[in-house]
């Protein structure tokens, strides 16, 4: 019984080696917020403007819709942590632009905003507890929402590229 076990664990390391590891992976969570940044920005980029108003059904959110989405609520759950909302995120903010590089440029200054705000938390602010709609919280629960919700919408945008015959770019 043991020989099967050894020769699938020899067969899934020489698998590994032989893929690129993405970077960030399985770096903790600044590792793993550089990845699915990474993914975000460049699927983003990958997806024609065209494509930023095309939406699989009616009522569901557009490819900009769901971008700006996510940088709306990077900025606002930063706010449950103390940093300062941008005037501009209110309940028509993902509705109200479409142009890919004003959306991407949103999107991009979410990002830098969460490194920047996480950067400065030190492991004594982390623990501070914030009141969230969900309830009470820790501010480091606030990031480990905002890394969820990147991979939860990253994940929405590449079943929104392959729709539309995009391959996200680290697949190719």
């Amino acid at each position: 019984m043991r020989k099967p076990f050894v020769l699938l664990l020899l067969i899934a390391a020489s698998l590994s080696a032989q893929q690129r590891v993405p970077e960030g992976i399985f770096h903790g969570y600044n590792g793993e917020f550089e990845h699915v940044s990474s993914q975000l920005l460049s699927l983003a980029e990958a997806i024609p403007a065209d494509k930023y108003t095309w939406r699989p059904g009616p009522g569901v959110r557009s490819t900009s819709e769901v971008i700006l989405h996510d940088a709306a609520a990077n900025l606002f759950l930063l706010s449950l942590a103390g940093e300062k909302l941008p005037p501009e995120i209110n309940p028509e903010f993902e509705k109200k632009i479409t142009a890919k590089p004003e959306v991407i440029a949103w999107l991009k200054r979410s990002l830098d905003a969460v490194k920047a705000a996480r950067a400065r938390t030190n492991a004594t602010a982390m623990r501070r507890s914030v009141k969230t709609f969900a309830g009470p919280a820790t501010v480091a629960d606030v990031y480990q929402r905002i890394l969820i919700h990147n991979n939860e919408h990253m994940g929405q945008l590449v079943a929104y590229a392959r729709m539309n015959g995009i391959a996200p770019p680290w697949s190719q």
